[in-house]
């Protein structure tokens, strides 16, 4: 997740760019820079640090320019660092970008060996060498960006200028979000409205595969191969609530979309990004709850944690709801990386069935609120009978962050929705990141396989941005979809905690009849459900429980049951089976699930406005259960 901000007009381009990405430095923030054309030449400032680091340097700093792009970056490749910040500059052409180029590996050999000069470890100077080879031969720049657009394989959004063509910014996206604001006798691009909306009212949303030629007062939209396409000019009138909400309709579609952002917060106190190694930092063990965070020593807590992870036996999850299928993906995920048995546990049952804790036990608990009734009750339990316990809150210093001996922090931010998305999929990388520490440390990862594992956790929320564009597709279908009489969802492995996920949304927000089963539970029971009005809804990513999967697919369909699957890439079989096809970016099995939930949010949240419901207050629910 990376900020964008350009501009072509008569004000100052430095301060245009500079509040837009105030704005933005939410999507990153461990570098900053800008580029302005300058008297023909462009003058680039960039820093280390947060956004603060880049205005002191530019105190004193001049533009006589018009002309000018900026960033602000969470490092994917290469360490955060002056050198690997945006914009980025080749014979010229200066560009800034947000994703992943997921063939840079192959772009900077091809380079190499025609002998460029790569000054950085970033994916996102590969294409501006790209482009400065096109446009050495075209002399335009438009004509390179849609030949390097056809060797650009992942999800970015890219906004590049030439100083050659002082008058002539070019954007372009395949995945994350680019905007582009038209004002009077000016022109804008973000990533986000809320960086512009000071300035303008009136935006035009790039789909994915489209260029925006932006030339003096004027903007022309393309496809990628370059034949010119209309565009919707949307109007924002945005009353002081929706400011709050950044625009959104609700506070639970705004939360929805700051996903990427959230899972990046949640993974990035414990990656490495140069290593792509993890290091639990801030965790606390030490026999007494930790109540000055700030206090602890890094190297020594993680130590500590190490100790523990390497003398536990066994492993309790206990959590309510939502975050109890969080953590039954947890269960998956330390079962099957750090080989160490867990049982989940319904947190308003644990007490109540007098549970047998065995020494070398750690005991986990999941709470956004670090406030759940249950889950407290649970946690004085444990630690009653000796256990060692862990805590996983979004809110510092809640009850249950105090009262547990060791502490991880989901970092999603302020969740104003009732029903809960950014918090579910940030505990999810937070338990991608114990899990693969756990099984570091006890010596069932090696470091090859750690980072592997690192890498795919760190593309996470570029991919989750490609799959946001599934908003579209259940706004129009919401209609045709609240039809049916009832939805069963369906998943094996990884996926069964995210079907049953899937229908407590369903049941949160449009009160809709929804079940999530096990798929391989289908014949046992549940197909007596399914006829012509019965949506099955099959969570069915590429992994090792893919083929079960697909048999399971086949019965309900056998069944006349009406079928919506998610899967991965372009997948003709399940394409071929269900009504409906969700294509998910490929990704390894063990984050799979923070990708495959978005879809199903996505859903509820539209079957739920369709119906006329108040998705951000759902009857009868509240935030925090503090009560039993």
């Amino acid at each position: 997740m990376c900020g964008i901000v350009g501009y072509l007009g008569p004000q100052n381009p430095k301060d245009i760019i500079i509040s837009g990405l105030k704005k933005l430095e939410y999507r990153g923030y461990d570098s900053a820079g800008i580029a302005v054309l300058d008297h023909g030449k462009t003058k680039r400032v960039r820093a280390q640090g947060k956004l603060k680091a880049l205005e002191d340097k530019l105190v004193g700093e001049k533009f006589d320019g018009h002309l000018g792009i900026g960033h602000t970056r969470w490092a994917t490749h290469g360490k955060p660092s002056e050198r690997n910040a945006h914009p980025h500059q080749v014979r010229g052409i200066n560009l800034v970008h947000n994703g992943i180029i997921e063939n840079y590996l192959d772009i900077r050999e091809e380079l190499l060996a025609q002998g460029a000069d790569i000054t950085s470890d970033t994916d996102t100077e590969l294409v501006a060498h790209l482009i400065a080879n096109e446009v050495e031969n075209t002399k335009d720049l438009f004509k390179a960006v849609e030949r390097t657009l056809t060797k650009l394989r992942g999800a970015f959004s890219i906004l590049v200028m030439w100083e050659q063509e002082p008058d002539r910014l070019i954007a372009f996206k395949d995945g994350p979000p680019l905007v582009v604001g038209l004002g009077e006798k000016e022109m804008f691009v973000a990533s986000d409205v809320q960086a512009l909306i000071q300035y303008t009212k009136k935006f035009v949303y790039l789909d994915d595969r489209e260029i925006a030629e932006i030339k003096g007062a004027d903007v022309k939209f393309f496809s990628a191969n370059g034949f010119p396409i209309q565009k919707k000019v949307v109007e924002l009138n945005w009353n002081p609530e929706m400011v709050e909400k950044q625009g959104y309709a609700h506070y639970m579609l705004k939360e929805i979309y700051e996903q990427p952002r959230a899972v990046a917060s949640a993974i990035e106190p414990h990656v490495n990004p140069e290593t792509f190694a993890v290091a639990l930092k801030k965790v606390g063990f030490g026999g007494q709850p930790v109540q000055k965070l700030e206090e602890l020593d890094i190297a020594t807590d993680w130590a500590k944690t190490q100790e523990v992870f390497k003398g536990i036996e066994r492993v309790f999850i206990i959590a309510c709801g939502t975050s109890y299928y969080a953590g039954t993906v947890g269960k998956y995920l330390i079962e099957q990386l750090a080989r160490i048995p867990v049982e989940v546990d319904i947190a308003s049952e644990f007490r109540y069935r007098n549970p047998v804790i065995p020494a070398k036990t750690l005991v986990m608990t999941i709470s956004q609120s670090g406030e759940t009734a249950d889950t407290l009750a649970a946690i004085r339990l444990a630690k009653e009978m000796g256990a060692t316990t862990l805590s996983i809150c979004n809110v510092r210093n809640s009850t249950i962050d105090r009262e547990a001996h060791g502490h991880l922090y989901m970092n999603s931010g302020p969740e104003i929705g009732v029903a809960s998305t950014k918090a579910f999929t940030s505990t999810l990388a937070v338990l991608n990141c114990l899990a693969i520490a756990m099984a570091h440390t006890r010596g069932n990862l090696n470091d090859k396989e750690q980072a592997e594992l690192v890498k795919s956790l760190l593309a996470v929320p570029s991919q989750m941005e490609s799959v946001l564009a599934f908003d579209k597709y259940f706004n129009e279908a919401a209609n045709d979809l609240k039809q049916f009489r009832g939805f069963l969802y369906m998943g094996r492995g990884t996926s069964f905690p995210i079907a049953m996920e899937g229908a407590l949304k369903l049941k949160e927000l449009a009160y809709m009849h929804a079940e999530g089963y096990a798929a391989g539970e289908m014949k046992h029971g549940p197909l007596a459900l399914i006829d012509e009005r019965m949506a099955i809804v099959m969570v069915a990513p590429t992994d090792h429980w893919y083929e079960k999967t697909i048999s399971n697919l086949e019965e309900a369909r056998a069944r006349g049951g009406k079928i919506i699957s998610i899967g991965t890439g372009e997948n003709d079989k399940l394409r071929g089976i269900s009504e409906h096809y969700l294509a998910l970016p490929k990704a390894h099995w063990t984050v799979n699930t923070i990708l495959s939930v978005i879809p199903l949010q996505l859903m509820s949240y539209h079957l739920a406005c369709n119906l006329g419901y108040d998705v951000d207050q759902p009857r009868n629910l509240a935030k925090s259960v503090t009560v039993e």
